[in-house]
């Protein structure tokens, strides 16, 4: 479980740089953003629904029942999300800071929202349905999970664009790399963390 929560600190404190970062948000972020501004309601909700919504298209996809444990990370992650965005980076402000300063802290967010990804799918514990939607994708569809995640991103950046979302340098900075990121530490990550619990066998087996 510690690695699990870890794993949502590490991708959420990546999110929060990104953010910060003034750049453009993440895609999904940058969706979420931009039906707020157009519908109403508020990011958050917009992230709630959405949620709820791929709940039940992962039990669709994978032909069986809707995970509804999945509600558990999607408390978790609203929580530790404000943690970083309003407690701990709430007066920081980089949209004056100079434009080298922003990118290497773009840079860094994806860095660490692709590692953050990439270590709490690593337990067999119920996932954001928005992660484990590209997981599902690529066990359904036999794609590794670079071109998964970067095949969702990519839709979900355009849906943001025609929306009129924050997509910009951030946004496609999170289709290009944050895939192979996740691919990379996943890959490497995995045998390290079952050296030690081995007795967990199932794991998702990413085509390489």
């Amino acid at each position: 479980m510690s690695i699990y929560i870890l794993g949502m600190f590490v991708n959420f404190f990546g999110v929060a740089l990104l953010i910060k970062a003034t750049l453009g948000a993440g895609f999904w972020t940058a969706l979420f953003v931009g039906l707020s501004d157009r519908l109403g309601f508020t990011v958050g909700i917009w992230y709630a629904i959405f949620q709820l919504i791929f709940i039940f298209v992962n039990g669709w996809l994978m032909k069986q029942k809707p995970e509804v444990r999945a509600l558990l990370p999607l408390v978790l992650e609203s929580l530790i999300l404000d943690f970083w965005v309003e407690i701990v980076f709430k007066n920081m402000t980089m949209a004056s800071a100079p434009f080298l300063v922003q990118l290497a802290l773009l840079l860094i967010g994806v860095t660490f929202s692709a590692l953050g990804v990439s270590i709490y799918i690593l337990p067999q514990l119920p996932r954001a349905p928005v992660d484990q939607l590209f997981l599902v994708v690529a066990k359904r569809f036999n794609l590794s999970l670079r071109v998964s995640q970067t095949a969702i991103a990519l839709t979900t950046s355009i849906s943001a664009f025609f929306i009129g979302g924050p997509v910009g340098l951030g946004t496609a900075a999170g289709v290009a790399f944050a895939g192979i990121m996740i691919q990379y530490f996943y890959t490497y990550g995995y045998p390290l963390y079952y050296l030690y619990h081995p007795n967990y066998r199932e794991r998702f087996t990413p085509v390489l």
